[in-house]
């Protein structure tokens, strides 16, 4: 893929950078519009793969509608793409160098990235190790025609989650995509958990009520997430004794009393209504309700 011009060094500042802007659905408005497709001087830029057609529709997932960034170089392939990923549901940004790329991954908020390889100024496995580099965790798809073995390799270890060779179907790229999407979306779901005003980041190990940070024991910490993942559900004391204690019988001791009521005066002493409850002779509840 050659570049003509000079070409930006890749080491320049990229942030604050007011001439970079998002291409929406892969055309910026100060294009010439592209030729129609009966026109003889039209040139042979039409990507060789498929139009997706009302079949295709079918396959789109309508329960997961994602914000894609596209970082492609080729114009008609970006177009394409764009064109058929806003037709099957989804929001695509189109970056046409690596830098520009590099910056829209790094300061908008992406449900995956499109990653072309061979890009002008910096190229894509270096956007993908500063992607990494700056902790942006957005799943990338690279889509390259490099398709060799090694290339693949190469790809992934930089980072990438996902590797699809030119030509493709769009088909399969779509289902990759949503696919990378769905399991983004269980991965969030499972990290954080929130009960009305209560939530709990599983990885950073913290508590908060209403914004108030709230320092938990071990134990505590292990009580309150067992409460929180069975929400407005009775949680027996045996339920308890297993996932908590990882006790398979009843040791005769009141740890569980003494360790809900200290549970009790951290997240909900001081606050306008209690969260967790005593269901009498059954265990306990953690709810918005009384």
């Amino acid at each position: 893929m050659t570049v003509s011009g000079s070409k930006p060094d890749p080491m320049e500042p990229i942030a604050d950078r007011g001439d970079i802007a998002p291409v929406r659905n892969g055309a910026a408005a100060s294009e010439t519009p592209a030729p129609a497709a009966n026109d003889p001087a039209a040139p042979a830029t039409t990507p060789p793969y498929p139009t997706p057609s009302g079949a295709l529709a079918r396959l789109i997932d309508s329960q997961l509608v994602m914000r894609i960034l596209l970082v492609e170089d080729d114009q008609a392939a970006a177009a394409y793409v764009s064109k058929a990923l806003s037709e099957s549901g989804h929001v695509v940004d189109h970056a046409a160098t690596g830098r520009d790329g590099l910056y829209l991954a790094t300061s908008g908020d992406y449900d995956a990235v499109v990653l072309d390889r061979m890009l002008p100024g910096l190229d894509g496995l270096s956007v993908l190790h500063a992607m990494r580099a700056a902790d942006v965790e957005t799943p990338v798809l690279i889509l390259s025609a490099l398709d060799k073995v090694d290339d693949r390799v190469k790809g992934l270890k930089a980072g990438g989650d996902d590797y699809l060779t030119k030509p493709f179907a769009f088909s399969e790229l779509l289902a990759r995509l949503e696919a990378l999407g769905r399991r983004r979306k269980a991965s969030t779901a499972e990290t954080l958990l929130k009960v009305a005003d209560l939530e709990m980041d599983l990885l950073k190990r913290a508590v908060k009520r209403a914004g108030r940070e709230i320092d938990l024991q071990p134990r505590e910490f292990k009580l309150l997430e067992c409460l929180m993942r069975h929400a407005d559900q009775v949680v027996t004391r045996t339920m308890l004794l297993e996932s908590v204690w990882d006790y398979h019988f009843d040791p005769q001791t009141n740890v569980i009393d003494v360790h809900v009521s200290r549970l009790r005066q951290k997240i909900d002493k001081g606050f306008d209504r209690p969260l967790l409850h005593t269901v009498r002779g059954a265990g306990y509840s953690l709810r918005a309700t009384s």
